[in-house]
């Protein structure tokens, strides 16, 4: 599944091409790609004729503004939901579920393999997070001001649950997933399955600080590709090569050599040196 970095990177990507993107026409070829209204017509007769303004991004959620005084588009990739970008016409693939067309032709084409991805319709005046109700669980953002050591402290207080089950809990932080909750917690040198309120004050600031870190880094190399994702040029992320341990069971730890583990925690693999990480 797309994590912060990856959608971040998809966001850029539509800021970028969509830029007053003017959606002359849209095709729906699968229904259940539209969570929201009931009736997916709703949703094509609500984009079409609309601009596309501003993306924002809230945890791994996309949203679009449409002009003028059109509401809000928003979407979730989950697994396998990915954007793609079309100069010219071009035949659909057979996991094409959504399509959007400017009055030039160029067409913005979604795409989902497994189908779990989603998108909305906000109407003009009501509350996002009344239409996308996701929203309302999520906790801050790891960029944000609100996202510190104590705040962590205090949400995890007497927690028996692993660090590694507590960083994918979105209630508590926005975005992260299996990839960068290991890549955090072996940069912090944190064993993953240490309980979660048995880490003190100045461990969990640097759990803070790596997880920024290797955002950071991610969302710089276009975020990260094993499977699925591609950019909206149909471009890999390039973090997957620089990974210290996601996805790198068995092979040598990166610092110290020692083979690195690979352990079901929560039905995720969970990767992670055992020398390193303590």
């Amino acid at each position: 599944m797309p994590e912060l970095p990856e959608v971040e990177t998809v966001r850029r990507g539509l800021a970028d091409r969509l830029q007053s993107f003017v959606v002359s026409e849209v095709e729906i070829c699968r229904a259940r790609a539209i969570a929201s209204p009931d009736d997916p017509e709703h949703f094509r007769h609500a984009l079409k004729g609309s601009v596309i303004g501003d993306w924002t991004r809230r945890g791994k959620y996309l949203m679009a503004e449409l002009q003028p005084d059109r509401g809000v588009w928003g979407v979730h990739l989950r697994m396998t939901g990915q954007f793609q970008w079309h100069e010219q016409a071009r035949e659909a693939c057979p996991h094409t579920r959504v399509r959007f067309w400017n009055p030039d032709g160029a067409e913005l084409r979604f795409v989902d393999v497994r189908s779990f991805g989603e998108m909305w319709w906000v109407p003009p005046g009501e509350a996002v997070e009344t239409v996308i109700k996701g929203l309302k669980q999520l906790g801050p953002e790891p960029f944000s001001e609100a996202f510190t050591a104590p705040y962590l402290k205090r949400k995890l207080k007497g927690s028996v649950r692993p660090i590694k089950s507590a960083l994918l809990d979105q209630s508590l932080v926005a975005g992260v997933g299996n990839i960068y909750a290991d890549e955090s917690l072996f940069m912090a040198g944190i064993r993953p399955l240490t309980p979660a309120g048995r880490l003190s004050l100045a461990r969990l600031e640097t759990l803070k600080q790596c997880l920024v870190e290797v955002l950071n880094a991610s969302i710089g190399a276009g975020g990260t590709t094993f499977s699925d994702f591609r950019d909206l040029e149909g471009v890999n992320g390039n973090y997957g090569g620089q990974a210290w341990v996601y996805r790198r069971g068995g092979e040598p730890c990166r610092r110290c050599g020692t083979p690195l583990r690979r352990d079901k925690l929560s039905g995720r693999s969970t990767h992670w040196c055992s020398d390193c990480q303590t």
